[in-house]
């Protein structure tokens, strides 16, 4: 499988809000042909798609050449009747795929209990013919009674109802070499999501700024979601060729999407920056 290039269109999301039409055309002209959704609250699930219904939200895909592809969800979703509405969602507009955004956890205990969630709801997804996937951020690099909280995932869930989308980036900032740990996650790993790290993102590991022992949680990670720790794809230090090299060397890769968490720049301008980086890096 030959490996294609999208966006996560979180890393446009004010520009969403202000024009969502406008936008999608903007993303397109680009270059990006396809595209991940976000639906972060199980609560209101079409609150990120302009207000368009799911027939709209593909008619206007169609009309500007850009596939959806993925979801990134919360944990919300995990439940049967708000997982039902994923599944009626993703049949209407046509991704196959669907990935936990992120999760928090203060001990061994509780990832135990969402990998058990995990292999539930994606047994479900999997019967309905979507994919799921979990999504790290750092914390999944901190360790509980000896073991990274990403490995206790891949060890206690069903390899073929719960796959990894890898953000290399977050990996990083874990204190991990982000390719070291793309290998060891096989074929679980077929979604990537890339951006950059500054130079001045000093330390890189996030762990030698808030030590091993903290309990991480939403409002620890706003703190650490500085803008200025954030830059595109090829303006910082990461070595992005060389990841992309080993993705698209993955026979089982399928797509590799910008996901800017923040920019100083235009959010539009941001990713056309990406765009044009990788899309020199991945050949057709």
């Amino acid at each position: 499988m030959s490996l294609e290039f999208g966006l996560q269109l979180y890393s446009v999301r004010d520009e969403l809000t202000k024009d969502f039409k406008g936008t999608l055309e903007k993303v397109a002209a680009i270059g990006y042909k396809n595209v991940e959704l976000f639906f972060h609250d199980a609560a209101n699930i079409g609150g990120t798609v302009g207000g368009l219904n799911p027939a709209e939200l593909k008619q206007a895909f169609d009309q500007y050449g850009l596939k959806a592809v993925s979801a990134h969800i919360d944990l919300g979703f995990l439940p049967e009747d708000k997982a039902e509405l994923i599944v009626s969602y993703a049949k209407a507009v046509g991704f196959d795929s669907v990935a936990i955004a992120i999760a928090f956890f203060a001990d061994k205990q509780e990832v135990l209990k969402m990998c058990a969630d995990l292999n539930k709801a994606g047994k479900y997804f999997k019967q309905h013919g979507i994919q799921l996937y979990y999504h790290n951020h750092f914390e999944e690099f901190q360790k509980f009674e000896g073991q990274y909280v990403m490995d206790i995932i891949l060890e206690n869930t069903e390899v073929d109802l719960v796959k990894v989308e890898f953000d290399t980036y977050w990996a990083m900032r874990g204190g991990v070499d982000p390719i070291a740990y793309l290998q060891k996650l096989g074929d679980r790993c077929d979604l990537l999501h890339q951006k950059d790290l500054p130079a001045t993102a000093q330390p890189v590991n996030l762990f030698d700024v808030i030590g091993y022992d903290t309990t991480i949680d939403m409002d620890l990670m706003i703190k650490l979601h500085k803008i200025e720790y954030f830059t595109e794809a090829g303006q910082g230090v990461m070595d992005i060729p060389a990841i992309v090299s080993a993705f698209s060397s993955k026979p089982e890769a399928r797509y590799l999407f910008i996901e800017q968490d923040w920019t100083t720049r235009n959010q539009l301008e941001s990713v056309e920056i990406s765009y044009k980086y990788i899309s020199q890096l991945i050949q057709p």
